[in-house]
């Protein structure tokens, strides 16, 4: 087709492109079409299916008639289901005028941030952070202030990094808990710390991404828990993506003051309007049927992390933390940087080590540098342990045929 006219980006779109968990995994596929065995752990999805009773749960809805336009904050049994589910899981009971439901978590946190922040007003991000979170905050003009947390801190936030970061024009605190890329976890004294500075700077709010709140293996403290007189400066983000493995669906939620939830909406509705009819009902289903698959899947993931920790710790030029939640390692590779491979090129950064993993190990890992924490890979093992097994040799037998 030939194009009439030059076709030219706004300038908040300029710089976004594919994630470069995405560009990996189409590498990937590239070399996969070129017959070649390559294991993937790039991605962040569970391999378990969506249990049965929540695609019951589906099919009846869609059956009832329920495919008609749904309320653009959610209908009221889905966040009915939401604030039975923050009582029992999270430790405190929000007003279903305070939950808003959308296409994944992914939008709640647009929606806020399209709500709130204007050109030039600042977020505060604990990096290593989550990829989409940089460009969300980039789209909407503002300015990412990153701040690193080392393996040596457990890739977490302290509160004088938290006082140092905080400007006039500080907008929003962004935590992930359980992190991904880290899965880092802050306890109920590490929330409650930064708590005690965000009670000095009233103008700050608290976005808490807590989507990996089931996939934990040290005790969940939700940050409106934690603080609740700050609750209506708090944000809390969930879904059931992760934990029912319902990446598909795309329905997650967001917990605020009535507030920021009208704003939320508003934007909302001049964009997707209400999120799935279908895919609501069925996290109804998920939220109210048996929850006992919750803990056998936890253990499952804590099995494979226990596997991977161990391998990867015995990689001469590795070294890997225990995460506290999520599927995720993000083991320090900074023993590989400066090393040279068999073909005699040098491995300046974890990008370079990342591509010669895939290339010549048929591993794909994602480097650091996507991450704002570079020196590190993510790898994901939400993956069968025979995947593990096998991908975790290849990258010990890639690794040493450096010198």
């Amino acid at each position: 087709m030939t194009e009439n006219a030059t076709f030219r980006r706004s300038d908040r779109a300029a710089s976004l492109q594919l994630s470069e968990i995405v560009q990996i995994s189409e590498a990937a596929r590239g070399l996969r079409a070129q017959g070649l065995d390559v294991l993937t752990f790039g991605t962040g999805e569970p391999d378990f299916p969506t249990p049965d009773h929540v695609i019951e749960g589906a099919m009846n809805a869609a059956k009832r008639g329920e495919t008609t336009y749904p309320p653009t904050q959610g209908t009221p049994a889905m966040r009915a289901a939401i604030a039975m589910d923050a009582v029992r899981f999270s430790g405190f009971s929000p007003d279903p005028a305070e939950i808003i439901v959308s296409t994944g978590a992914k939008q709640v946190l647009s929606n806020a941030f399209l709500a709130t922040v204007n050109p030039g007003d600042e977020i505060i991000m604990p990096a290593p952070y989550w990829t989409s979170y940089a460009d969300m905050i980039d789209f909407c003009e503002a300015v990412l202030v990153p701040v690193e947390c080392s393996g040596n801190a457990d890739f977490r936030l302290t509160p004088e990094q938290l006082e140092d970061a905080i400007t006039d024009k500080t907008r929003w605190l962004m935590l992930n808990t359980p992190g991904n890329p880290s899965g880092a976890m802050y306890s109920e004294a590490d929330l409650q710390s930064l708590a005690d500075v965000l009670r000095k700077h009233p103008h700050v709010r608290i976005v808490a991404d807590e989507i990996y709140q089931h996939i934990t293996y040290e005790p969940f403290v939700s940050f409106r828990a934690a603080a609740p007189d700050l609750a209506d400066r708090t944000l809390i983000v969930n879904g059931v993506s992760k934990s029912y493995a319902m990446t598909g669906w795309r329905l997650g939620w967001g917990i605020g003051p009535t507030n920021l939830i009208k704003a939320m909406v508003a934007v909302q509705g001049q964009s997707t309007s209400g999120a799935s009819s279908i895919s609501q009902a069925a996290a109804i289903a998920a939220l109210e049927g048996p929850q006992n698959l919750l803990a056998e899947r936890c253990d499952a993931f804590r099995e494979r992390r226990d596997y991977v920790v161990d391998a990867l710790n015995n990689v001469p030029g590795l070294s890997c933390a225990v995460p506290g939640g999520a599927f995720y390692v993000y083991p320090d590779c900074s023993g590989c940087i400066g090393k040279t491979t068999p073909k005699g090129d040098v491995i300046t950064s974890d990008a370079d080590l990342c591509a010669y993993i895939l290339n010549e190990g048929l591993v794909a890992l994602v480097p650091g540098r996507a991450f704002g924490l570079p020196g590190h890979f993510r790898l994901s093992y939400a993956y069968s342990m025979n995947d593990l097994k096998t991908g975790c040799a290849r990258i010990a037998a890639a690794l040493a045929d450096l010198k």
